[in-house]
C-alpha cells in the first residue's frame, strides 16, 4: 500500500496574474478621429492595426491601417471605444506608446509618442526603436 501525502492547496492553486499594461493607448482626439473615419468607410472595419516595419532613413516606420479583423497572433487592445490589433513582432517596440492626432496649419496626422524611440529622422517619417526591456 502506498502512502499519499495531501497536496497543499496554496501550492496547487493557480497564480493570479497582475493586470498587464496596455501595449498601445489612444488619446481622446485620436480615438474620435479613428471612429469618424471608420464610420464613413464603405468597408466594415473591426479595428485599427498597428505595427512597425523596417524602412526609412532612421531604420523603422510605424504602420497604421484599418483592419477587418485580427491576425492569428495579434495582441488585442480595447481603448476609448476602439479595438486595436497589434502585430506580434511589434509588441516589444510599442509598449507604452500613446497614439495622438494632431492638426496644424499645414497638416493633420496621427502621431506616435513612444518611450522606446531612441532616434528619429529629420523628415519625421522614420524612427529608431529599441525593444522594451523587462
Amino acid at each position: 500500500m502506498t502512502h499519499m501525502t495531501p497536496i497543499d492547496p496554496a501550492i496547487s492553486a493557480p497564480r493570479l496574474r497582475r493586470p498587464r499594461p496596455k501595449v498601445v493607448s489612444l488619446t481622446e482626439l485620436a480615438a474620435n478621429r479613428v471612429k469618424a473615419i471608420m464610420s464613413e468607410a464603405q468597408t466594415s472595419y473591426a479595428g485599427l492595426r498597428v505595427g512597425v516595419k523596417n524602412g526609412g532613413c532612421a531604420g523603422q516606420e510605424y504602420v497604421l491601417e484599418y483592419a477587418e479583423g485580427p491576425g492569428p497572433l495579434d495582441e488585442i487592445v480595447e481603448d476609448q471605444g476602439v479595438t486595436i490589433f497589434i502585430e506580434p513582432k511589434a509588441v516589444l517596440f510599442l509598449i507604452g506608446t500613446v497614439i495622438d492626432y494632431e492638426t496644424t496649419t499645414l497638416s493633420a496626422k496621427f502621431v506616435f509618442r513612444n518611450p522606446n524611440e531612441t532616434d528619429a529622422c529629420g523628415c519625421g517619417e522614420s524612427v529608431t526603436i529599441s525593444p522594451a526591456s523587462a
